[in-house]
């Protein structure tokens, strides 16, 4: 095993950990940056060029016909193909975060449909669901089995936010273990089944599942409800006859309590297991060999990489695999770095050079990786994981079209949980709903003075009734450090004087004067 470093050109703080790699046609693209897409690349999705020890992102183009797919961090994601030894497939997504903290209980199916030295198209498509749906959650596995020609998808742990008829004021952004239900989706017809079983008695998250065939093995994961890391060992075997599917789930010896870990396959039947945590404040630098062979699984000790001073030392790490024997690894780079949230980057190849060639993997795996996000995650007990499946590989794509982030703004001026005043009080572990509209985020409001920035309406000390007419008043607002300022640069109002049209002179009226004689024939006809 050899460990050798790598250097993120100017765009590593989208590197954050939570995000995903896919693997189509032996390119290895980027999912789940923190922080909503911006114009240089509007998908979110980039394509991973790792060249001369040097890793830069390029942006790629959804079809006309796609949905929306938001940057979801710690999903569940795995390979789909139509058959075992179909060389057609895409990607199933399932669950995550959104960069506003919302969970997603969505579904998609991401496809490349084209693919040049220039430009990469995805398409991605929305899944509705019927039956018993999968609440939404992240930090959980998706793995496929195959069995008697058919093939569903099986959904399997993660965490969710606490029902809200449980939630209390002291603890309304709190997580929860999601229900150790197994769920079935069949993507032929659109429905989904859970299964409880008395084997799984725990929610379990960040844990690792290799699916092979009807069989899926899942090792490791976090409690909650415990805060224990469970050394089981689980076989989860699905038969797909004519009528019923059939689960059932075997505890098997041998497990390693672990959480957070890493898999990559070296063989057809041989894989790496490496990182994890032991426990919230260690970190477990052994690596482990697992082989499946006839409905079997082995787990063998093997001896690890020399870990640099600052891997060992670091309070947290995170990675993904990226296929081929490769594992991508990164730790905070701390106050290293001018840039505050960049981190170090290195690559660990866990197969001898002579056996590093190109070959099929058909067997999928589902790991759920794990590190604190400093930025917006719940305390290092709770860390966050994502799920990957990928290849590694060096990219011969022009260099045309590299994205580079210095060319948006800054990500953290339109987050929900940035300091929006001197007198800001707002922190997304200690946050508690103010307003009877706000739920998992700060109520905002735009500020218009100059380019205009948001702020958060509690520390505006607005009252409800006042948020809401300024919301559906279409009138400019002013932070109460710009009200003055606005107002003393405001022009005085122009006074349009009214001019006075002069007025025509009265006309006098015309007097005639009859004769007396006249006077008195004109009365006596009057009043005849």
């Amino acid at each position: 095993m050899s460990l050798q470093m790598v250097s993120a050109v100017s765009n590593s703080s989208l590197l954050q950990p939570g995000f995903s790699l896919l693997n189509f046609d032996g390119h290895v693209f980027f999912f789940g940056q923190k922080g909503w897409p911006k114009r240089s690349c509007p998908t979110g999705v980039f394509l991973l060029d790792i060249k001369q020890h040097e890793l830069k992102m390029k942006p790629t183009f959804f079809s006309k016909d796609s949905c929306y797919l938001p940057p979801l961090r710690y999903p569940a994601l795995c390979m789909l193909r139509s058959n075992a030894k179909s060389d057609e497939y895409q990607y199933i997504i399932h669950g995550g975060k959104t960069p506003n903290n919302d969970l997603s209980d969505k579904i998609y199916l991401m496809s490349l449909i084209s693919k040049n030295s220039k430009k990469m198209v995805f398409r991605c498509i929305e899944k509705d669901l019927g039956g018993d749906v999968p609440e939404a959650r992240y930090g959980h596995t998706i793995n496929v089995v195959h069995s008697r020609g058919k093939s569903m998808s099986v959904i399997f742990g993660g965490r969710s936010y606490t029902p809200l008829p449980q939630r209390t004021t002291e603890k309304w952004n709190s997580v929860v273990d999601c229900l150790p239900s197994v769920f079935l989706v069949d993507f032929e017809f659109g429905c989904c089944t859970s299964y409880t079983l008395p084997e799984l008695q725990d929610g379990l998250s960040f844990h690792v599942s290799i699916a092979r065939d009807d069989t899926i093995y899942i090792l490791g994961g976090h409690s909650l409800q415990n805060n224990t890391r469970c050394p089981n060992l689980y076989k989860l075997k699905v038969d797909l006859p004519l009528g019923s599917p059939a689960v059932t789930c075997t505890i098997l010896p041998g497990g390693i309590s672990v959480s957070s870990a890493i898999v990559t396959q070296i063989g057809d039947t041989e894989f790496v297991l490496v990182g994890g945590y032991h426990s919230d404040n260690q970190k477990r630098l052994v690596c482990n060999t697992i082989v499946l062979e006839d409905s079997k699984i082995e787990i063998i000790e093997r001896a690890s990489p020399d870990w640099t001073p600052d891997i060992k030392h670091c309070r947290i790490w995170f990675g993904c695999d990226m296929g081929k024997g490769s594992v991508l690894l990164g730790i905070p780079g701390a106050n290293k770095q001018l840039i505050s949230d960049a981190n170090y980057f290195y690559i660990l190849r866990c197969k001898g050079a002579e056996e590093d060639k190109e070959e099929e993997l058909t067997t999928q795996i589902c790991s759920q990786t794990s590190s604190e996000d400093p930025g917006d995650s719940t305390p290092f007990e709770d860390s966050e994981e994502f799920c990957f499946n990928a290849e590694a590989n060096s990219f011969d794509i022009d260099d045309t079209d590299t994205y580079n982030e210095d060319d948006e703004d800054d990500e953290s001026e339109t987050g929900y949980w940035i300091t929006c005043s001197a007198s800001c009080n707002i922190d997304i572990n200690s946050w508690v709903p103010f307003y009877s509209t706000e739920l998992n985020k700060p109520a905002m409001i735009l500020c218009s003075s100059g380019a205009g920035h948001w702020v958060h309406a509690q520390c505006m000390d607005l009252s409800e009734t006042m948020l809401l007419r300024l919301s559906e008043a279409n009138v400019k607002y002013f932070c109460n450090k710009h009200v003055d300022l606005n107002k003393g640069l405001q022009t005085p109002q122009k006074v349009v004087h009214l001019k006075k049209q002069p007025m025509k002179p009265l006309r006098k009226k015309k007097t005639i004067k009859l004769a007396t004689s006249t006077k008195k024939s004109f009365l006596r006809r009057l009043f005849e």
